[in-house]
């Protein structure tokens, strides 16, 4: 399923004319080898360019033919690689193999250009037939990129400052090269589009995904017996016939995958996660819509107001129109999240659905997640990276949330399906090593239990705002823990450690305990407090202690703590409220 809609939207971008034909691939230049006609090096053309706003160079991309996948061995690509190969030099301080990376890298470019009528083939092979690797470095062509050309920056060939890959006889040559190729393969009927074609030994690496192998990972590979099927142990042929894809299909959906990927814009990660996501029609309107609104998104793309309209609009049903481009709600979406296993990709998950159902979805979460916010926080959603933030140690070394976690996250807001436990755990494990509820932690903890309903908290303690009529246990003993605080600190200003400080994990945790002694300490609190104050406060702490109707437990388990943590952080935001309904300053 995930091969199949990668290979439909390669087929819907080549529509578009918006990717790279088979054969051909997108591959990071740093350097072009100008030669003359008859072989010889010139000069060498820097092929960096400016990237974040001017702030730094880096190389371009170039569609130049496809690359061969690289393990161990020594194998050249065609007209664009490293020095290993065109050079004959580099630093890897092993000579003997770089000899053998020149000579593999001379073999195919005369078997495949052997028979092309060009000057500029003529050239390249030239330039493989004199070049001497052993006096490389001497070459005053190369002396002022020489270090950064060793350290494996990719090279590509031009001749009288044409690029080679884009002569025409060139490039009729490869094709050749390639239909050559192929007909050594396996014949089998592929998984992916259900014809017979040439099956493809091995898949495509895929590049760029954080932490993974620089040289790129593999989706689907079969390298060890425990992966194979019965007959199919490790032959030439047999390797790539355990998961039969044909080579087009595996180009196809090798190709659209690093572009994904190398998408900047539009790729997210969450923990270890790359998530990548597109519509089936390849219009990339939908990819910025989906971008700003399930994980907050940059004003230049869209404004805050047309994107609120467009979610609304979409969700319910309606097509709209975006910046001039329509978007349809019944268009197929589908979101896919990659992470780095040794030399492949592990799939967190795959999800498809209607893009106006993937909105309807996120939509619902940011819905549950909405709660009073401190007046210091500007107004808008909690986006996901935040969310997640508020499960994290921010003094710790390693300052990503759990990857399993943050994978089942981005699954049930995308499902609509549950939230996991450990995402309401990790947050209530922040509460008590750090003592505060914060505004995104209490958003959690208010979603999560909407959503899991197995939890049993009471709606009236899930409201966006203080429910001054909950008689709720826990959310009652929350909002009368704030009030004390507030009477300990008015009563005692700049006090240095607080009732909150020394008591409001246990009194969450184990209230029979701790409340008693609060209550008392709060005689002596009111006491140095005036008439109306005093009165004040003893009027909200008769009133709470008026809605506990039964013992208080010796022992509360981790929902009731959670209701208690939103009492209390309901409290604090009425009480910072600048002024009530009345006009009349709160406390």
């Amino acid at each position: 399923m995930i091969l199949q809609a990668l290979c439909n939207y390669y087929d819907a971008l080549a529509k578009r004319g918006d990717i790279t034909p088979p054969g051909w691939s997108m591959v990071k230049v740093s350097f072009a080898l100008n030669l003359d006609e008859q072989g010889n090096l010139h000069e060498i053309f820097p092929m960096k360019v400016m990237a974040d706003g001017g702030k730094k160079e880096v190389p371009q991309s170039v569609q130049v033919p496809e690359q061969v996948k690289k393990a161990s061995g020594v194998v050249s690509n065609f007209l664009c690689d490293n020095s290993s190969y065109f050079l004959g030099i580099d630093n890897k301080g092993k000579p003997e193999r770089t000899v053998k990376c020149f000579e593999a890298a001379k073999a195919l470019h005369h078997e495949t250009l052997e028979n092309a009528a060009s000057p500029a083939a003529r050239a390249v092979l030239a330039f493989f037939d004199s070049w001497r690797p052993e006096s490389a470095a001497e070459d005053p062509a190369l002396a002022k990129y020489l270090d950064e050309i060793m350290k494996g920056a990719n090279l590509i060939f031009s001749v009288n400052s044409m690029f080679v890959h884009e002569d025409a006889a060139v490039r009729t040559a490869w094709e050749d090269h390639r239909a050559a190729v192929s007909e050594g393969s396996a014949v089998g009927r592929c998984l992916v589009t259900g014809r017979l074609g040439s099956v493809a030994r091995l898949h495509p690496a895929i590049k760029g995904v954080r932490d993974s192998q620089p040289t790129g990972a593999s989706l689907v590979s079969f390298n060890a017996p425990a992966f194979e099927s019965y007959g199919h142990e490790g032959k030439e042929t047999g390797q790539g016939m355990n998961s039969p894809v044909s080579e087009e299909a595996a180009f196809k959906y090798g190709a659209v995958l690093n572009r994904l990927i190398a998408d900047r814009e539009h790729v997210q990660y969450i923990g270890d996660t790359a998530v990548v996501y597109w519509a089936e029609d390849a219009e990339p309107k939908y990819q910025d819509v989906f971008s700003c609104a399930m994980f907050g998104g940059q004003s230049e793309i869209i404004t805050n107001t047309d994107l609120s309209d467009a979610v609304t609009n979409l969700v319910r049903g309606n097509p709209v129109d975006v910046n001039g481009i329509p978007l349809d709600p019944e268009n197929n979406f589908y979101v896919l999240g990659l992470a780095p296993n040794a030399a492949r990709l592990s799939v967190r998950f795959f999800l498809q659905n209607t893009f106006g159902g993937m909105l309807a979805n996120v939509q619902a979460h940011y819905d549950r997640l909405n709660i009073v916010k401190p007046a210091y926080i500007a107004n808008g959603s909690l986006p996901l990276w935040k969310l997640l933030n508020e499960t994290v140690n921010l003094n710790s070394r390693d300052k990503k949330a759990s990857p399993p976690m943050a994978g089942a996250v981005v699954r049930a807001v995308l499902t609509d399906g549950p939230y996991p436990v450990s995402l309401m755990e990790q947050t209530m494990l922040r509460i008590r090593a750090e003592q505060n509820v914060t505004y995104g932690r209490a958003a959690i903890l208010k979603a999560f239990f909407l959503k899991n309903s197995e939890f049993k908290v009471p709606e009236g303690a899930l409201r966006v705002e203080l429910n001054e009529e909950s008689s709720h246990l826990p959310y009652v003993l929350g909002r009368l823990f704030a009030v004390l605080e507030r009477v300990q600190s008015t009563a005692n200003p700049g006090i240095n450690a607080t009732i909150k400080d020394k008591y409001f994990n246990s009194a969450c945790a184990t209230p029979a305990t701790i409340f008693p002694l609060l209550t008392k300490l709060s005689q002596s609190h009111l006491r140095k407090l005036d008439g109306g104050l005093k009165t004040y406060f003893e009027k909200m702490i008769g009133d709470l202690e008026g809605r506990i109707h039964e013992t208080l437990p010796a022992r509360m388990p981790l929902a009731d703590q959670g209701s208690f943590h939103l009492g209390y952080y309901h409290q604090v935001q009425k009480f910072f409220e600048k002024k009530d309904k009345g006009g009349n300053e709160n406390v």
